[in-house]
């Protein structure tokens, strides 16, 4: 007991490192438990969107097991009562999720009926192919519309059964008629059964998913049975052959977690032997096995994603944790060498700083757990790099994955908490003034070239992935996922670059010393003979800001990129907001059945539509081209108004060697002008002012035209796919018959389309085909993968800064409080109180300025290495047209200066409050520094 509350008095008077280290343990549980939090939550919003198309109209997670009989063998009922028994009792708890549908059917083979009664039995009418068969629905499914419920076992000779009401109908049979029905036997032979329909029914909701596999035509063709009139009647006392018993489950999977999925891999694939041991060729012929080991698969991935963008920021945060001790152990440096110069051992006094960091883990674990909810509901409502949206919540909870992570992320923290202890521990009071003495040696990073050493494995990334020998996009699944090495390696760069760069920054202090020699003020002077006499106590700061810095530039750089160009090639693809085509009427030739005269629906119908900006008709087409008398092969042309096409179309400025306005303008200067391709004008020399023809239209109608513009792209044409060619819609018309044009619009913002379609079938415009860009683009963005990348690099990002701006209050607080007697020993010699702040300030914009600079231009470096890589890292495939940019977005760079200028502030701050503090009698004295 005295040994806590000895620790609590020590924390309590060192207590800005201790709440500065419980911080830094917190972020480090809450952001490791928060990404398997966050991907347990997605696994539910993936289930909901893919069951029914994994399923294939088939109810979700869908079980069918099925005993098909080989012919003549001896029915196995012990086997059959065994695994029917089995499949309704214990296989929904050992799946462990509700039954949303249940059916099970045993039937005999199917056989032809004929009726009982002679003075019908020749009509052909009546023949017809039935089962006899016992099949459980849910309660209240059939309803029993004449007769009555039939009777269990064998009655006389006669099996009484229920018939469809259809079946009925379609046979003109009615209640109260009897069937001659054959069937084998055991033994071989043949036994006529004769089945009286005692009732007749119909089903309550046709739709319902029980009927999934045995639905309403099976049913059509059956007799029903009671069970017990099945296996007691027929299978054990007339010893019949069984045909087929088969057990259909559909499950819901809407709470499914992914601690759920390898247990019921496990169970599923077991499945079949279970059911074959129990009764022989009983097979599961549908099962959502694939679909679990889908979920799997993707569940793993993006947790593996999540944590490799989460590494350098937990990096980060650890080696804030290392350096906040190592702050605190130096300061309480002299207290530990008086424990040990009065008897205790080192390994006692490691003993007493590890009780105190795993109470602080704890605490910090327990705290985490509440901050962890919280990153998890951030990372899920992230749009883009420091965007989140009020969109539907992920549903987010504990899960024992993360406890796991939490806990693993923790202990590793705490012991890089008390990892310098050891060395501190072993320090006398004799070793402590040595070491003080000492303070100019190189780290031992420097000595051993380490810094050099992870440039050049950064570098051998690189070339791997130029290369191609590194993936940094995945395709295979159909949809591209980026890799986490392309956000690793760049990592790594950042970092090694940054060590590469404060191994430089003594030489950049001396030759600015060197160049102004004594024509500096006195503050500068001192600044820099400080820094150069102890210029490696400033590294462990230095390379937090430039990681931090490089890290955000590369991260928001990265997620700009990746949306911008994303959004970029939907945009082209579609080349408006929404692309509409509508139905036109046509008249068939009488001489030429295949060719058809189109009547244009009227195009004023799309004026002034609610939330439509503007519209523009866009004629798509293929045509053969004629250059000089000479085939110049097929392309594409579209028609355009070019005036509306200029208010509607979407373009980006840059892919265009004049504004795409000057084109737009040089096609309405004459009616015969046209705008071709880049690559098609290189391939056959062509120049403005150049004629074409084009041969376009079922009658192959020659339309001649003159060169205006050579554009490399155009909006919804891919020139690598076929040269294409811009032309007057109208002109076009005049030449050849009307082809059917789609219709772009330009959408006010957050305006919806569904008002516009109904006003339009108002105005009798009858749509046949809409295409959103703005559905997809919000598909896009609220993919898991993507919203998590985002999610992880805003909250990395944010927590870099906090664990930036602490680390730079507390370094200079420490530095400060050691410094007092130096301070003290130039404000006697004369210096003034303004002096001695501009000093300070000057090392905090030396070390500060210099680590930001370093951190930009590395972060813009690496995202120009790196970001190339991304290229077909998008939902809508590898096919990178418009061409790939990188996106340095100027609200980053202003939020990591402003983030910058709050840290100086604060350290201007803790200067000045230090400061005046400080009193000479008190800094001037005999004895050794705190």
């Amino acid at each position: 007991m005295r040994i806590f509350v000895y620790l609590l008095l020590k924390m309590w008077q060192n207590r800005w490192f201790t709440l500065s280290t419980l911080l830094g343990l917190t972020v480090t549980a809450a952001f490791a438990m928060s990404i398997p939090m966050y991907a347990d939550g997605t696994l539910k919003r993936l289930v909901s969107e893919s069951l029914q198309e994994k399923t294939k109209g088939l109810p979700a997670a869908s079980l069918f097991m099925k005993f098909q009989s080989g012919g003549g063998d001896e029915t196995d009922l012990e086997g059959l009562a065994a695994a029917d028994a089995w499949i309704n009792e214990q296989l929904p708890g050992r799946i462990g999720f509700p039954a949303d549908a249940f059916s099970s059917r045993i039937s005999l083979p199917a056989s032809t009926v004929r009726s009982a009664d002679p003075a019908s039995a020749s009509s052909a009418s009546r023949l017809a192919r039935m089962e006899i068969a016992a099949q459980s629905l849910p309660q209240g499914l059939l309803e029993l519309v004449d007769g009555k419920m039939p009777k269990d076992g064998v009655q006389n000779g006669v099996v009484e059964a229920l018939a469809f009401n259809e079946t009925l109908s379609r046979y003109g049979w009615k209640v109260g008629d009897s069937f001659f029905y054959d069937s084998k036997k055991d033994d071989g032979k043949t036994k006529r059964l004769t089945v009286r329909i005692s009732g007749t029914y119909r089903l309550k909701d046709e739709a319902d998913s029980s009927l999934a596999i045995d639905g309403k035509e099976k049913l059509a063709a059956t007799l029903l049975v009671s069970k017990i009139t099945m296996v007691e009647g027929l299978l054990k006392d007339n010893k019949l052959v069984l045909d087929s018993a088969s057990w259909f489950f559909a499950f819901d999977l809407g709470n499914i977690r992914i601690r759920d999925l390898s247990p019921l891999i496990g169970e599923l694939q077991r499945l079949e032997i279970h059911l074959h041991g129990m009764l022989a060729n009983t097979k599961v012929n549908l099962s959502f096995l694939d679909m679990l080991y889908e979920f799997n698969r993707q569940s793993l991935q993006l947790q593996a994603m999540l944590f490799a963008l989460a590494a350098p920021v937990l990096a980060m945060v650890i080696y804030f944790i290392t350096l906040n001790a190592q702050q605190s152990l130096a300061r309480q440096k002299g207290d530990i060498s008086v424990l040990h110069s009065r008897g205790a051992s080192p390994k006692q006094i490691a003993l007493l700083y590890a009780i105190e960091a795993t109470m602080l883990g704890a605490a910090a674990l327990l705290i985490g757990s509440g901050a962890a909810w919280f990153m998890a509901k951030t990372i899920g409502s992230s749009s883009g790099f420091l965007s989140f949206v009020g969109r539907k919540s992920i549903p987010v909870g504990f899960t024992g994955e993360s406890w796991i992570f939490g806990i693993a992320a923790t202990l590793f923290a705490v012991i890089a908490t008390i990892a310098p202890i050891r060395n501190y521990a072993e320090a006398s009071i004799v070793e402590h003034s040595r070491q003080r003495a000492r303070n100019d040696r190189k780290p031992l990073w420097q000595r051993l070239y380490l810094d050099v050493a992870l440039l050049g494995a950064a570098a051998a990334g690189w070339y791997l992935l130029d290369a191609g020998q590194i993936a940094s996009v995945d395709s295979s699944g159909g949809v591209a996922q980026i890799q986490p090495v392309i956000f690793v390696i760049p990592a790594l760069f950042v970092f090694a670059a940054g060590l590469l760069c404060l191994r430089a920054f003594p030489l950049l202090l001396h030759g600015w010393n060197a160049l102004l020699q004594n024509r500096m003020p006195v503050t500068m002077y001192l600044t820099l003979t400080q820094l150069s006499r102890s210029a490696a106590t400033f590294y462990p700061l230095m390379i937090l800001l430039i990681l931090t810095i490089g890290l955000g530039v590369y991260d928001s750089s990265a997620a700009r990129t990746m949306d911008t160009n994303a959004s970029d090639r939907t945009k082209y693809q579609y080349g408006g907001d929404v692309v509409l085509k509508a139905a036109w009427e046509g008249v068939q030739d009488e001489d030429d059945e295949n060719k058809i005269y189109y009547n244009e629906p009227s195009f004023g119908a799309y004026a002034n539509l609610e939330g439509i900006e503007s519209a523009a008709r866009v004629m798509k087409s293929t045509a053969k081209v004629e250059i000089s008398g000479k085939s110049g092969g097929s392309a594409q042309v579209i028609g355009i108004d070019n005036v509306d096409f200029a208010k509607t179309a979407w373009f980006r400025e840059d892919l265009f060697p004049l504004s795409p306005y000057e084109y737009l303008n040089a096609l309405g200067t004459t009616e015969q002008a046209v705008l071709i391709s880049k690559d098609f004008a290189d391939k056959h020399g062509l120049k403005e002012g150049d004629p074409i023809k084009l041969t376009i239209g079922y009658d192959n109608e020659p339309v001649d035209l003159v060169v205006v513009g050579i554009v490399p792209y155009w909006p919804s044409l891919y020139p690598e796919e076929s040269p294409f060619f811009v032309a007057n819609l109208d002109y076009l018309y005049q030449q050849i018959e009307k082809i059917p044009y789609e219709v772009w619009l330009k959408m006010k913002k957050g305006a919806k389309l569904a008002p516009a379609l109904d006003e339009l079938a108002d105005r009798g415009i009858a749509i046949t085909q809409v295409e959103d860009a703005r559905g997809e683009l919000v598909l896009r963005r609220n993919h898991p993968a993507q919203g998590g990348v985002f999610g992880i690099l805003s909250l990395g990002f944010l927590i870099s800064l906090l664990v930036s701006l602490l680390g730079y209050l507390i370094f200079w607080f420490f530095t400060l409080s050691r410094r007092v007697v130096q301070l003290g020993i130039l404000r006697a010699m004369g210096l003034s109180r303004g002096q001695l702040t501009a000093m300070l300030l000057l090392e905090q914009l030396f070390t500060t300025g210099l680590s930001v600079a370093a951190g930009i231009g590395l972060g813009k470096a690496a995202s120009r290495l790196f970001l190339p890589f991304l290229q077909g890292a998008s939902l809508e495939g590898n096919r990178q047209v418009p061409p790939f940019r990188i996106v340095f977005e100027a609200e980053d760079t202003l939020k990591l200066y402003a983030a910058t200028g709050v840290m100086l502030a604060a350290g201007a701050c803790l200067l000045l409050l230090q400061l005046r503090r400080l009193r000479i009698s008190q800094a001037v004295k005999l004895g050794e520094e705190r």
